[in-house]
């Protein structure tokens, strides 16, 4: 099955500095395609340690030069915070660099501290996601950006540089709430799943997606792809203190970011989702939740871990999984024990298991590629 290595570039620990974390990162991620991994994945975060990624196309840029084969996602990039116009010529100018390997994963954003950091109303994410990625998808088909909306005004103008190669097939997006899953279908948008919901109800809706997004478009949605916080060792012992520190260290990070119990959330327009998921929190208590997200992801020993990930991987029939393997402020030891472990002890199990579950490499997949000269 197709394997992913993602990267958090995050500073928990007040000790580290900032570009300790980015030196620690870089060095794992410049080993990443020679251990085996077929794709490399960073989200987008401003203004606090949680994520100290701003600019996830420059990292893949930067990835590119420095990997032959691996496929460059992100996951993902916030489209409310950006100008659709830079996002399409960035974008273009990675696939071009990369030979075609990127992905292209979009999401409308959550963090409050963020929206507020770029002077943005919030309670607009839903509207300004609509309209840019509306302009952006249909730009990176036609090789011209243009939009009429409400919040989102351009004038058609042309997209340069201008790849080759179409995005269809190749764009993912993070959808939570199931108001954005029906956005994200209409888009003919893949699922990136982080899971935040009980196993049986991630793999419900991942099936409703599936069909709805067929009914929709007509053809079969791209297979999902699965972000996991891995934490393997041989010594079972020890791959348990690692989810008991780092993942739950990281849970209790997502929860202290996206400000899950603030009161507010439950009044701004488009998120009345995280209203409920505010509620249940506080009825539960939030070590419980924490508990609760962090029980979500897979690890243990290398053998136990390929065996429950293949059943989650088949149960979503995903089409491959991107692995986090620094996370919640582990020391540079124990993110490269962590690395190691994975890379030496996981890796051959899962080349060899469903090898038909890859994501389409967009070099490969011809039924979607264009010779966009002909088009502008």
């Amino acid at each position: 099955m197709h394997t992913g290595l993602g990267f958090f570039f995050q500073g928990l620990d007040d000790a580290v500095s900032d570009t300790d974390v980015w030196t620690t990162q870089l060095k794992i991620a410049d080993r990443a395609e020679a251990a085996g991994f077929e794709s490399l994945w960073t989200p987008e975060h401003h203004f606090t340690r949680y994520h100290m990624m701003p600019n996830p196309l420059q990292f893949l840029t930067w990835a590119a030069g420095r990997t032959q084969r691996a496929l460059l996602g992100t996951m993902v990039m916030i489209l409310p915070w950006h100008d659709p116009i830079r996002v399409a010529e960035e974008v273009a100018v990675l696939d071009i660099i990369s030979g075609g390997r990127a992905i292209l994963g979009l999401g409308r954003g959550l963090g409050k501290v963020e929206f507020d950091g770029f002077n943005l109303n919030m309670g607009e994410s839903r509207q300004r996601f609509v309209e840019y990625a509306t302009a952006l998808s249909d730009s990176l088909e036609t090789g011209i950006i243009k939009s009429d909306g409400g919040l989102y005004k351009q004038q058609p103008v042309a997209v340069r540089p201008l790849q080759k190669m179409s995005f269809r097939g190749r764009t993912y997006a993070s959808a939570v709430s199931p108001e954005s899953a029906r956005i994200m279908a209409k888009f003919g948008y893949g699922l990136l799943l982080i899971a935040q919901k009980p196993w049986d109800t991630v793999i419900a809706e991942t099936k409703t997606y599936s069909a709805l997004f067929e009914e929709i478009n007509g053809y079969p949605a791209p297979r999902p792809l699965l972000v996991n916080l891995s934490t393997v060792d041989t010594d079972a012992g020890y791959a348990q203190s690692l989810h008991d520190e780092y993942t739950m260290a990281y849970a209790r990070s997502t929860v202290d970011h996206y400000e899950f119990v603030n009161p507010q959330m439950e009044s701004i327009e488009g998120y009345e989702y995280y209203g409920g998921l505010r509620r249940n929190i506080v009825k539960h208590g939030v070590p419980a939740f924490n508990g609760f997200l962090a029980g979500l992801q897979i690890g243990g020993t290398p053998d136990r871990f390929v065996e429950d990930l293949t059943e989650r991987v088949r149960a979503l029939d995903c089409g491959g999984v991107i692995h986090m393997l620094n996370m919640g402020g582990m020391p540079p030891a124990v993110a490269e024990r962590n690395f190691n472990m994975f890379s030496e002890h996981v890796m051959p199990k899962l080349k060899a298991i469903d090898t038909f579950r890859q994501i389409p490499s967009p070099a490969l997949d011809a039924a979607f590629n264009r010779n966009f000269s002909m088009v502008v």
